[in-house]
């Protein structure tokens, strides 16, 4: 994927060098060139990391506008424009990209334009027109973008670590880490410097150094879907047949496949050459190689099946915290490095995967704990999930304000101040008072943020473009819009309207019909305990010896044992080695 770095200011020119270095330190997101342009009125320098995928003979970014001077650093892909610059008329060459395109609706309809894209994307745009720099994100922050605001000067840049480069950030241990392993919001673990809030457009004037921040789409504002089921799930067949392959590159690609339901639909409706799963030797619960063999067969496809074990483990961590940029709660983290590792060693370039149905279409078994209660859900015959449950279980036997129960199902850490719970609050409460909605905005305020992230910067460390079909603007707004019982009726099966999809289009019974989601979960935390623990507690003494004094207590409760559903250790280890990349980073 490639990547974006910049500086606005009034003296910006004086720093060409300083923008140079930093989009070689992402030089990784985009192999095929990186290069930086300054803006005609000297006060906009922007840099960009060009990872080819559309046409490999396309010239590297930045893209200036030669009648207006604009100058664009573009990453991602917007997978429509060739629909929109038909219906704005507006030329694209045969041999252009959707950078070209983007500049040249930028340059006629300034920021109006976002509204018309559908795709992943993360943008900086300079007009020295107003002498303004626009920075955008995506509807639903698939490509990131860090920004800060120093003596004057906005820096920005798709990784936190170009500007730690840029200068001093200060760790910051925000509560929300120890309460959910991840900050969330705008925040991160450095002082100054913020992520952009995706469908989030901000507007820095040069001359008077002020900011201005918009929210450019709002999912809460889509209207409920009118309509039996029936007619539901004819509408979502055709919107779900339409979209997906629309994100298929017209490169060799490869996707990662689970065997579960969501990435073997991907399957079926991409056909692509390469298939990607992921298991562990002796841990049948994670095995799902037999049907992800089988879904491959079935399009015809090759499958490729990576076994990593602890030992890979330990040798992978430090490069896989250093592309992460900070610690992220995502369990399947080292499962998904694992396998963007392989893809890159097919000299491949595009990967697809599965994320997005279980937070649109309550497939979390979290998700049916609060909708129908922690007795329903074991007594459907999730067991394993007791652990889980036990957190809606209380004295006094009556049920659970929903927002109390998704704040103790998210929880896993304390959260003394009640952010967590301020945040999944006022989630639902944007929900105009339905369940399936809320939930959905509640995994968005908290869980989602790390998936997306991972999804990305794991993804681009390999020069990987990574896309996520599912999460096409009108598939996302339609989903949304659904009653809950068209996504859940069954306390063990949500995705009610997707399995009934993969049913008509033929997919095996072991596929729609599987009633326990695994994705690609892995024993890491079974490893910490057992034949990883000696080696655990010393990387873990080694950081307690350098970390700031905030942040002792997170790693000295890392060096207790958890059980199935408590990460506290795999966090602990994980900020371990990442004070450890911090040390490195400061010596160079």
């Amino acid at each position: 994927m490639c990547g974006i770095a910049g500086l606005a200011g009034g003296d910006a020119l004086r720093h060409q060098t300083t923008v140079q270095t930093m989009g070689l330190s992402q030089h990784h997101r985009g192999p095929d060139g990186t290069m930086h342009a300054a803006a005609s009125d000297g006060r906009a320098v922007l840099a960009m990391n060009t990872l080819l995928i559309v046409d490999p003979q396309a010239h590297p970014g930045p893209y200036l506008d030669r009648e207006t001077g604009i100058l664009l650093a573009f990453n991602g892909e917007i997978y429509n424009f060739r629909q929109q610059a038909a219906a704005w008329g507006i030329r694209v060459g045969e041999r252009e990209s959707d950078a070209h395109f983007l500049l040249r609706a930028w340059a006629r309809l300034g920021p109006a334009c976002l509204d018309g894209l559908d795709g992943m994307f993360a943008l900086a745009v300079y007009d020295p027109r107003s002498g303004r720099l626009f920075l955008a994100r995506d509807r639903l922050g698939e490509k990131p973008l860090y920004w800060r605001l120093d003596g004057g000067r906005l820096a920005f840049a798709s990784e936190v670590t170009t500007l730690t480069g840029y200068g001093s950030a200060p760790l910051v241990l925000r509560p929300e880490i120890v309460a959910i392993e991840t900050p969330v919001g705008v925040d991160t673990p450095f002082q100054g410097i913020q992520l952009l809030a995706p469908a989030t457009l901000l507007t820095f004037d040069v001359a008077t150094s002020s900011l201005d921040q918009q929210t450019w789409w709002r999912l809460e504002d889509r209207r409920p879907f009118e309509g039996d089921y029936a007619a539901a799930l004819a509408k979502y067949s055709v919107v779900l047949a339409e979209q997906i392959p629309l994100r298929a590159p017209a490169c060799d690609f490869a996707l990662l496949l689970s065997g579960g339901l969501d990435s073997s639909v991907l399957a079926y409706l991409m056909r692509p050459p390469v298939c990607v799963t992921v298991r562990y030797r002796g841990q049948d619960r994670f095995d799902e190689s037999k049907i992800a063999a089988r879904i491959a067969k079935d399009i015809g496809a090759e499958l490729v099946v990576v076994e990593p074990d602890h030992v890979d483990f330990t040798t992978v961590l430090r490069s896989m915290m250093s592309a992460l940029d900070y610690p992220m709660g995502n369990a399947s983290t080292f499962s998904e490095h694992m396998a963007y590792r392989k893809v890159s060693d097919l000299g491949l370039k595009v990967v697809i995967g599965g994320l997005g149905p279980d937070e649109f279409l309550m497939g979390y078994v979290r998700q049916a704990l609060v909708v129908f209660g922690p007795d329903a859900v074991l007594d459907a015959g999730l067991e394993a999930y007791r652990p889980l449950a036990a957190k809606l279980m209380h004295t006094a036997g009556e049920p659970l304000d929903p927002a109390e129960a998704v704040t103790r199902l998210v929880l896993r850490g304390p959260d003394p101040e009640g952010r967590i719970r301020d945040l999944v609050a006022d989630a639902m409460s944007r929900a105009g008072g339905d369940l399936a909605r809320a939930l959905t905005l509640a995994d968005l305020a908290t869980a989602w943020r790390p998936l997306v992230m991972t999804s990305d910067k794991l993804a681009s460390a390999k020069a990987l473009e990574r896309r996520s079909p599912y999460l096409a603007r009108e598939l996302v707004e339609l989903s949304y819009r659904l009653p809950a019982e068209h996504k859940i009726t069954d306390p063990a099966q949500g995705k009610r309207i997707l399995r009934d999809a993969a049913k008509a289009l033929g997919l095996p019974r072991e596929v729609w019909g599987n009633r326990d989601k695994l994705g690609f979960a892995s024993p890491v935390p079974a490893w910490l305990n057992g034949p990883l623990a000696v080696w655990t507690d010393a990387q873990i003494h080694t950081a307690l010896a350098d970390a700031p004094p905030a942040w002792q207590a997170l790693l000295e409760n890392g060096l207790k044992p958890g059980g199935r559903f408590d990460r506290t250790r795999m966090q602990a280890l994980m900020s371990a080695a990442w004070f450890s990349d911090q040390t490195v980073r400061a010596a160079a």
